[in-house]
């Protein structure tokens, strides 16, 4: 088993009732608020706040995670929520490294928080970019590198961290159009409860119409 791969993962949600605090990850409800819904890709979906969220506005989403439990769990949440709800999401099993989504089937893919080795992520960013339907949007978040300096616990692994330029350096300038890509800041808070400034690197950017 290592770090990051299904089993640990598996092993991980297993080790407590929640892993995540069940609300949105802020860089989606901060670029995502005010588009039309339409349907969405949630890749690597968790505990499904992401999912669930987007649901409530209207959004028809494929939710998809290699973790059966936190798929367990997300499905149950949402069914709390209402069938107005569980109904518009698909809750999909499926290894990210190795899975491709339908082409140009998707108005909004989110990834959030997807740290991979550089050539499996360059793989990984590339299929989901492939998944985006023309006039749809394209939103890539990770945890910046400058985290570490701020006291974030964060693998001391600093080649699974990426700048948000990276992702719009892979996208084709003709079938693209960038419009953030920044390192933003966020309050969060370290185990110990302490609140520090992190910082996460941000891509949202959309694919141009036919």
């Amino acid at each position: 088993m290592s770090m990051f791969d299904q089993e640990w993962f598996e092993e991980r949600y297993r080790s407590a009732p929640a892993l995540w605090s069940g609300q949105p990850n802020p860089q989606l409800v901060a670029d995502v608020a005010e588009l039309a819904p339409g349907t969405a890709l949630d890749a690597g979906s968790g505990e499904g706040a992401d999912a669930i969220w987007l649901a409530e506005r209207g959004w028809t989403v494929t939710a998809v995670d290699f973790s059966t439990t936190a798929l367990e769990r997300a499905a149950a949440h949402a069914a709390q929520r209402g069938e107005s709800v569980s109904g518009r999401i698909d809750w999909r099993h499926a290894d990210l490294t190795t899975w491709t989504p339908p082409e140009a089937s998707f108005d909004l893919v989110s990834a959030q928080y997807m740290h991979l080795p550089p050539e499996p992520r360059a793989a990984l960013f590339a299929r989901l970019a492939a998944a985006v339907a023309p006039g749809g949007t394209l939103l890539v978040v990770g945890h910046d590198l400058s985290d570490h300096a701020a006291g974030a616990h964060r693998p001391d692994m600093p080649e699974m961290f990426f700048p948000a330029r990276e992702v719009a350096a892979s996208l084709a300038p003709d079938d693209w159009e960038v419009l953030v890509t920044e390192s933003r800041p966020r309050p969060a808070k370290v185990h110990e409860g302490e609140e520090i400034t992190v910082h996460d690197a941000v891509l949202l950017a959309r694919r141009r119409e036919d």
